[in-house]
């Protein structure tokens, strides 16, 4: 590993292709191997990037191990936190075109989506995080107690060494939704980004280092999942790993990390979105909202909407005004603003999405929109927005995760049937209901088993509620005000207020009179 403090984060800056190093202890870390990363829609050399390894995730816990132990940010005041991640929320709001680009260029999605998830979203989290981690209470009076007369504190403690891994769709999104309630609550933070879109993240580190974090305290690493990945959720000094990804990795995350030292873990995964169309829907913004549940990201998303249940007796209605309003969908470059749907991240998760779709029609369901690469697109990783109907519960498509802009409609009669039809999966990320009834559309909400569920919307991971899944979909929870409490440990501390009756307590297992003191 080599590194020296005058190595920039890209070199060179101006180049037609940039380089990004690794970010270690406060230094860009270059290496001899490194990643060649693609625009998805033109299949064009975007930058190329280091390729970390055992070694590289091995000094980064070792800095973060060392800037806890010594306290040079965990010893800070909230305020003083609070100010470091609003100087770089102002930066990236600074940034705002520039991160834009980068996200469209290197993950694909549509200028404005970008806009939103690479300026919008982290400026919004950086300054929420900011206001939680001034209001947050660190230590809290405990109550008077007894028989005993007692009284305490109780106190939330930063865990030490977190590890953050995150995957290619929202990866700055998510780091930020990692790292930033980490190092609130005072803890070091190593984040493993994904092999394809990394940029953001290493941005993301250079804004802070601006911004005064002391060395070591968050390190970016690249690298392999199966090599620094697992590492980093089996090593021995990491207190706490927070992971956004598939549910098998998820499961193989949770494996590693009970088998180190029991360290804590905090899973998003995977999902399989119903969405319930009441009788008394809204048609047109009901129509709107499915497309909008599946299709944002081009359904490279893990909370979207992919099971689409309509009431029979609105069923083919629905889905004519449906297509209608698909072909009024642009597909195209995501840099013009214009486009409302990018390309699929690469080769490999195009040729998955078309294979589902093949074995959805193969199983019986009916292609009723789209369904292969759209006319004229021949560079690049796209899949045309796709309606499968004709679609019941227990085909392949229906049941596992596509990540793809893949849409299955299923029939029902009932609302009782619908809401076992949307229960009926091991996943339960996230659910919608669509009703012009408030009080119908949250009785339906209650009984759905998913982490979030919308009404008359979909997407909305808002900061102040918190964010995770049920079943298969992870456990654990991102955002809301007790974001912190994920990465921190409860004390309590207790005293006693009657020391004569604390004496008398001794007795239980104290011979009396104490024998006299000969000092």
């Amino acid at each position: 590993m080599t590194a020296t403090l005058e190595t920039p984060a890209v070199t060179p800056p101006d180049a037609a292709v940039p380089h990004y190093r690794m970010f270690i202890d406060g230094q860009w870390i270059d290496t001899s191997t490194r990643y060649e990363l693609v625009n998805p829609a033109t299949e064009e050399l975007v930058a190329t990037a280091a390729k970390g390894d055992i070694e590289h995730a091995e000094a980064a816990v070792a800095a973060a191990r060392r800037t806890y132990e010594e306290g040079v940010w965990r010893h800070t005041t909230p305020e003083e936190r609070a100010a470091v991640f609003e100087a770089v929320a102002d930066a990236i709001e600074r940034r705002a075109d520039e991160l834009t680009t980068i996200g469209t260029r290197e993950g694909g999605a549509p200028y404005l989506l970008s806009m939103a998830l690479n300026a919008g979203q982290p400026v919004s989290n950086l300054r929420y995080f900011a206001n939680l981690v001034r209001s947050y209470q660190f230590e809290t009076p405990g109550p008077l107690a007894g028989p005993i007369l007692m009284g305490g504190v109780i106190r939330r403690e930063p865990l030490g060494v977190c590890a953050a891994i995150v995957p290619w769709n929202f990866p700055l999104s998510l780091a930020i939704w990692k790292v930033v309630p980490a190092m609130a609550a005072g803890n070091s933070v190593v984040l493993k980004t994904d092999e394809k879109t990394p940029i953001g993240a290493l941005e993301f580190a250079r804004e802070l280092q601006a911004a005064g974090l002391p060395d070591g305290v968050f390190n970016v690493v690249t690298g392999d999942g199966e090599v620094v990945g697992e590492y980093l959720a089996t090593h021995p000094a990491v207190r706490k790993v927070a992971f956004t990804g598939s549910t098998e990795v998820g499961k193989l995350v949770s494996e590693a990390a009970s088998r180190s030292n029991l360290k804590r873990v905090t899973l998003e995964l995977g999902g399989k979105g119903a969405n319930v169309v009441l009788d008394d829907a809204d048609m047109q913004m009901a129509v709107d909202g499915a497309i909008w549940a599946f299709l944002m990201h081009a359904g490279q998303a893990c909370e979207s909407g992919t099971r689409l249940l309509l009431p029979a007796t609105i069923h083919d209605r629905f889905v004519q005004r449906l297509i209608e309003r698909l072909e009024t969908v642009k597909i195209g470059d995501p840099l013009d603003p214009s486009t409302n749907i990018g390309p699929l991240i690469s080769a490999r998760q195009r040729d998955r999405v078309l294979a589902y779709i093949e074995g959805a029609k193969q199983d019986g369901a009916t292609v009723a929109h789209g369904g292969g690469v759209p006319e004229g697109f021949d560079t690049g990783f796209w899949v045309e927005p796709t309606v499968l109907t004709d679609v019941t519960n227990d085909m392949e498509v229906a049941r596992e995760e596509v990540f793809g802009p893949v849409l299955c409609v299923l029939k029902y009669d009932t609302v009782d049937e619908a809401i076992a039809i949307a229960n009926d999966s091991e996943y339960g990320l996230a659910a919608g209901v669509w009703s012009t009834d408030l009080d119908r559309a949250m009785e339906v909400a209650r009984r759905l088993e998913a982490g979030s569920v919308w009404i008359n919307d979909w997407h909305m991971a808002h900061q102040d509620y918190p964010f995770g899944g049920y079943k298969q979909s992870g456990s654990g929870r991102e955002l809301g005000p007790h974001a912190l409490d994920e990465y921190t440990e409860a004390k309590s501390v207790q005293y006693s207020l009657q020391s004569d009756i604390t004496k008398r307590a001794f007795a239980l297992v104290l011979p009396t009179p104490a024998p006299a003191w000969n000092d």
